[in-house]
């Protein structure tokens, strides 16, 4: 899952939001959060 989130990140589809949301549905961890978009997951 998380090439998939990061490539929709990287190519705009996604915003901060929807990965923070993968994060809180165990799709993608916090540390994955931070590989993404350069930020801590809070």
């Amino acid at each position: 899952m998380f090439r998939k989130i990061k490539e929709y990140f990287n190519l705009g589809l996604w915003d901060e939001l929807k990965v923070h949301k993968a994060v809180e549905k165990g799709k993608i961890t916090p540390e994955e959060f931070r590989a993404i978009t350069g930020k801590d997951y809070e």
